[in-house]
């Protein structure tokens, strides 16, 4: 259980605090849009990408496919709701 809570706060503070530096003014419009789409598409694939590597359902060299749509989907049980 402690996996998975750590996970989900690896994966929601970035995104936290993006939108909360966003609100108080210290990120630029266009940095926060170029960060927005960082984490969208860099960063939780790669994070998400990790975790299907330790549990062996895919291979390290195909950590790149998650961001193609649909495949996280595939996976949604193994990341989202088992440690």
């Amino acid at each position: 259980m402690k996996k998975l809570l750590f996970f989900y706060a690896k994966i929601l503070l970035p995104i936290v605090v993006l939108f909360w530096l966003n609100k108080l003014d210290f990120i630029h419009k266009n940095v926060f849009v170029f960060l927005l789409f960082f984490y969208a598409f860099i960063f939780r694939t790669y994070i998400d990408g990790k975790k299907l590597s330790r549990k062996k359902l895919i291979h390290k060299k195909e950590i790149w496919k998650i961001v193609i749509p649909g495949v996280r989907i595939k996976y949604f049980k193994e990341l989202y709701l088992k440690k």
